[in-house]
Formats: structure tokens, sequence, C-alpha cells
């Protein structure tokens, strides 16, 4: 395992992954009731300072669009996407569901839906209670103790701050002068090196990064959520080791699909949930980030808050930096 250090004594003692062991959950240095890991970089001063800095005259979206047939995480038979209604104008004229005068019904026409799906799909947040090592998640927190029957009670979203930080793109596909990298090439840190160089960026502390595949030029044909481009273990501990605060890509899930380690099917999601206490963000829409040449910008990104869920929606966007 990379051994390198690239921050000082006193940031060292502040992240989380100087502390890891392989295959093991770390023990987070900001005690034993945290639950938000390297989140806890952020603070008033580091807000403040983005937002100084920030240019709100151009926002870009880096979400997508939730549709019934989106591409999804859906090999381990989850729950695709769906919506219906539950109330539409006419049915109402029939139904009455408000009991109401049908001259009342007439008048007010009322529509209601409802939404059923995998916490991951579409733009979405992996929270540390997503994968862990051996019944054990970040923090030392056990299923035994902290799984109920319905969800975690520990490393929900709904713990999670709204993320305020520096972002930086780092377009790998660009590097390689293709659109699209090919199935299942590994992002590693000769990679992320390129792409700092060549793009003029250095990688500090707090920051939010982002991984440009160009996996989002599929979407949303199915192609996207087969033999995916991504981060391998490499490259998730040197961007770790940084000091990153969340790790996000294009792409269905972050990292190389299939996995390159004979017992870990997600040795990445592991490693930076369990492991690092860096959460990730994917499916993240980079393409006009990386068309306009944004590389560095202001990260702006909440999570609904569903407690104890193991992911959940973010609508991200990005600024420009004056």
């Amino acid at each position: 395992m990379c051994m390198a250090c690239y921050v000082d004594e006193a940031m060292k003692s502040r992240i989380i992954a100087y502390n890891a062991e392989f295959h093991k959950v770390t023990k987070s240095p900001y005690g034993s009731d945290d639950e938000i890991g390297m989140l806890n970089l952020i603070d008033a001063e580091s807000r403040s300072a983005i937002m100084s800095r920030t240019d709100p005259s151009k926002v870009f979206d880096l979400s997508v669009d939730h549709f019934i047939g989106m591409p999804g995480w859906f090999g381990a038979g989850d729950q695709p996407y769906q919506i219906w209604m539950t109330h539409t104008p006419q049915g109402e004229i029939v139904a009455n569901a408000m009991g109401v005068t049908p001259e009342a019904n007439k008048l007010v026409g009322y529509s209601g839906d409802a939404i059923s799906m995998y916490t991951h799909c579409g733009t979405h947040i992996d929270t540390f209670n997503h994968f862990g090592y051996n019944g054990e998640i970040f923090n030392g927190f056990t299923a035994r103790d902290h799984l109920g029957s319905r969800a975690w009670q520990k490393c929900g979203p709904e713990k999670y701050p709204p993320i305020f930080a520096r972002g930086i793109l780092l377009d790998v596909a660009a590097l390689h002068g293709v659109d699209t990298l090919p199935p299942s090439h590994p992002i590693g840190r000769a990679d992320i090196e390129g792409c700092l160089k060549k793009q003029g960026l250095s990688i500090k502390p707090g920051d939010v990064v982002l991984l440009r595949t160009g996996q989002m030029l599929l979407w949303p044909d199915k192609a996207f959520a087969s033999n995916t481009p991504g981060l391998n273990r490499e490259g998730a501990e040197y961007l770790a080791k940084h000091g990153v605060i969340m790790i996000g890509a294009d792409n269905l899930t972050l990292e190389q699909t299939p996995s390159a380690h004979p017992e870990n099917f997600f040795p990445v999601h592991t490693y930076l949930l369990a492991e690092a206490g860096v959460p990730i963000l994917e499916m993240a829409q980079l393409e006009e980030l990386a068309a306009e040449k944004v590389y560095e910008f202001a990260f702006f990104g909440a999570c609904i808050k569903l407690r104890g869920a193991t992911g959940t929606p973010m609508r991200p966007v990005a600024m420009p930096l004056r």
C-alpha cells in the first residue's frame, strides 16, 4: 500500500486515511461518535473562503433526471426507479378521495404521485453504512448494535452537512485524447497526476474531486451500466491521503468494474467508506463543466435527509471561481 504523505503533520492528523489498515474499518480521529468522516473539514472558515471566491453568474447543474427506465445499479436485484399517479383530476371526480362535492372535484384539478426506487438511483451520495468489513462500518459501528429492522441508526445521510467546498474536475478522458475511456479502464495515480499537470491544478485538503470518464456520453443507454471505467484503489488512496472530503465521478459506480481484486467486489467503495472516511458521489453530470474547461469551481451539494439510508439523491451544482 502507498505509504507516501502529501500533507504536513498537523493536517495528517486530521486525514483519516493515514490511520487506515487494509480491509479493516478505521476509528475516526474526530471521536467515537463521529458519523461524517472527512466532512469534518467543512467549517465556517472553509465555507466563507469558498463563497467569497464564487462567481454566481453561471451555475452548472451536475445532476441527472430520474425517469422510468433510467440506468442504474440493479445487478443485485434492487428496485429501479418507478413513479405513478396517486390522484388525477378525472380520477378524483370518480373516486372522490377528498370527500367533497362533485362540483368541487370538477373545479379543483388535483394531481398527486408517489415514487419507489433504490436509494442509489441517479445522482446520489453513498454514506458510510453502505459498505464495511466483517459486520462493521466506519468508526467501528456494528450491524449487531446499530442496524435496526428498517435502517442503520448510524452514518445515515441526515447526519451529513451541506457540502460547500472547492471542487476540481479531473478530465481523465481528455487526458487520454478520447471522448469516453475504454471499458474497465483503471484510474490510478498516473492518470490523476497526469490530469493535475495538464490542467495546472493541485489538490488541497478539503477539496471535492470529480473524475470525468466520459461515461455520461453513453447516458441513458444501457451500456452506461456495464464494465465501468473508474477509480482503482491506488487512485483512491492517492486522493484520500491528500485530504479530499468527497470523491465523485460521471459513471455508475465511481470505481472500475468488474473488480480487479479476487475477493473484494467493491475495493474502492470499501476503502473510501470504511477505511478512509470519504463519502462517494456517483452519476454526476460533468459534460458541461468539461466542455467549458471549468476545472476549478465552488461545489455545493446537500443530501435528502433519508434517515439511516445507505445512499440518497443529491443535486450538486458548481459555480466558477473569480
